[in-house]
């Protein structure tokens, strides 16, 4: 009987372990497959994209500000 028992008790966290490992692993298949073969991903550098976009911003900012009052004379004045 308790030989049945432990075997039941074991079979099943077996049974849990492996679902629990092949759900970590599945939705990652298709990415571990790519590296396995040899194809290595872009680094991930969200500070030069961010960097990217912040030059963006600033360059628009520039461009939309009004020019300076004395500016605007010596464009009249021509």
């Amino acid at each position: 009987m308790v030989s049945v028992l432990s075997a039941l008790l074991f079979s099943g966290s077996f049974a849990v372990a492996v679902m629990v490992i092949a759900s970590s692993i599945a939705p990652q298949w298709r990415r571990i497959l790519r590296l396995a073969s040899g194809r290595v991903e872009p680094a991930f550098a969200p500070l030069q994209t961010l960097a990217a976009a912040e030059r963006r911003i600033a360059v628009r900012r520039w461009a939309s500000a009004p020019l300076p009052t004395p500016v605007n004379r010596m464009r009249a004045a021509a």
